[in-house]
């Protein structure tokens, strides 16, 4: 019915998926408001951000929480009541926020404030909020933010790439004395997830181990709001490692790659993929790893756990919550987690102690899996004084995977980690994994660029009119121009390389020119 601001491009084919999707695609007889998200692909490649900043939020906001080039994330506020003038007999409509961000508490917070309003007031409640928004900060990791809406101040932490992973959220240090007193979010995005896994705290290491191996996987559920946020649970239980396959939190029959996920004439992909039509239970059969589960219950005791059974038991309609997997485990179930939540449940503990636990348990088998990769990654970079001024900076070796097994033995997950299992096993898996291949990719352009640091650094230092005495014309030449390149790369790149350091190079190129035929001097200049 409505775009704003209006002058936001979609695509026709945008537009429609965002209908789809923001509406539960089964029955719900559920009255009353339901919030949940989904994922989508933009069509057409990527197109300009309209928010300008030469990437600088990317490279300093945490690796899960940048903004996404292809895809658009869309937060639903979804209102159905009985009316009995409409022509159904019911009040059917969504509000829909859609942002490059994966900032799900904060959107969902914020839609909790506009929708009823725009529900009411239509159209000029919606201008009126995009004017407070439009005066907003941008998000700068590490700072936090106030945000003025609708005569509420929401309050957030914005991430940065530099937090300690694992630490509490910053007490919040609020100086300004704000009248009202803000609403303040203790995460822009962190789920709460003793919640969203209620029904699969005993199988919290298989589903740890799926998501590291990127299996492709479906989540169904009774209700767009639990499969949204089983996704969101499940994708970011690698923290802080990223995910980098495809998830989809929800997906209807109706979505243009339907057909791409349904066929068996290829393996499924790479994906987290979140339903509630129970027709997908005959199309998606084929699938290796199915995950039912039933509406969360906060209930006083340990929820109802799901069994794991075998695909062959998945029966149309009534299917019963459960993992239907034929997966085997390479790591050893943690008794003591189960215990330590049992134990929260019978102390009474709030929801987000108990959600507290769950991803510290999780970093920390993150990390006990990472750390030998990272410490074998970090052993391949050249050492400092291979790099010298006048020669392209060394290599960086190449990633062996044998090597990088037999430093297993001496620095091995075993060092960090209690769990037993075939954590070799699990290694061969992994680097099969488009997880592997993001992680690794991303060490290697940072190495990369280091290294490149190092050599402008190296290049201050050296004495560089002792170097031009034997250097004919053209080697000088050569060298003004190489130098030249390497800025523009610094300054494009972004590399970690301090102001002064680019100053010198600047003035050596300067210094360099000065001493060259007037002729050449013109030509470079120019």
């Amino acid at each position: 019915q409505l775009v704003y601001p209006h002058d936001f491009r979609l695509t026709e084919k945008e537009k429609t998926s965002i209908c789809y999707l923001s509406f539960p695609d089964s029955y719900s007889g559920g009255l009353g408001d339901t919030q949940f998200s989904f994922r989508l692909r933009q069509a057409g490649g990527s197109r300009d951000c309209p928010f300008q900043d030469d990437g600088r939020y990317n490279r300093e906001a945490p690796l899960t929480l940048q903004r996404e080039a292809a895809h658009y994330f869309g937060y639903v506020y979804f209102r159905q009541v009985k009316d009995s003038s409409m022509r159904r007999g019911y009040f059917q409509k969504s509000l829909v926020l859609v942002s490059r961000l994966p900032y799900v508490n904060l959107f969902q917070c914020l839609l909790q404030l506009i929708a009823p309003e725009y529900f009411d007031k239509l159209e000029p409640c919606l201008e009126a909020v995009c004017n407070e928004i439009d005066q907003w900060p941008p998000p700068v990791p590490g700072q936090t933010l106030n945000l003025p809406v609708m005569g509420v101040v929401i309050q957030v932490r914005i991430p940065s790439r530099v937090d300690k992973p694992g630490s509490s959220p910053v007490k919040q240090c609020n100086q300004e004395n704000l009248l009202p007193a803000p609403l303040v979010l203790p995460s822009v995005h962190e789920l709460d997830l003793f919640r969203c896994f209620q029904p699969v705290l005993i199988h919290i290491q298989m589903l740890w181990e799926l998501m590291l191996l990127g299996e492709p996987m479906v989540v169904m559920a009774p209700s767009p709001t639990v499969s949204s946020e089983m996704v969101l649970a499940l994708t970011s239980c690698l923290a802080p490692l990223r995910y980098c396959c495809d998830f989809r939190p929800y997906f209807t029959i109706h979505d243009s790659e339907f057909k791409e996920y349904t066929t068996r004439t290829q393996a499924p992909p790479n994906i987290v993929v979140g339903v509630t039509n129970p027709f997908f239970i005959k199309t998606l059969q084929h699938w290796p790893h199915i995950l039912r589960v039933g509406e969360l219950r906060m209930s006083g005791d340990l929820p109802k756990q799901v069994k794991v059974k075998k695909l062959a038991k998945l029966k149309t309609l009534d299917t019963k919550p459960g993992i239907y997997t034929s997966y085997k485990t390479f790591l050893h179930k943690d008794k003591t987690l189960i215990k330590r939540l049992l134990k929260g449940i019978q102390r009474k503990r709030p929801s987000e102690v108990q959600s507290a636990l769950l991803r510290r348990h999780l970093l920390e088998l993150t990390q006990s899996f990472i750390i030998p990769l990272e410490h074998y990654m970090a052993s391949l970079m050249p050492l400092q004084r291979a790099i010298t001024p006048w020669k392209n900076p060394p290599q960086i070796r190449p990633f062996c995977q044998e090597d990088f097994m037999k430093s297993l033995e001496h620095a091995g997950p075993q060092l960090t980690c209690v769990l037993k299992g075939d954590w070799l096993g699990l290694y061969r898996r992994f680097f099969k994994s488009p997880n592997f291949d993001g992680w690794f990719r991303q060490r290697h352009r940072e190495m990369t660029q280091k290294l490149e640091a190092l050599h402008l650094e190296a290049i201050c230092e050296a004495d560089i009119v002792a170097w031009m005495k034997d250097k004919s014309e053209v080697e000088i030449v050569d060298l003004v121009l190489k130098l030249r390149e390497k800025l523009v790369r610094a300054r494009c790149q972004h590399l970690p390389v301090k102001e002064e350091t680019l100053q010198r190079v600047s003035l050596y190129i300067d210094t360099i020119i000065g001493s060259l035929p007037e002729d050449l001097q013109a030509v470079l200049h120019h």
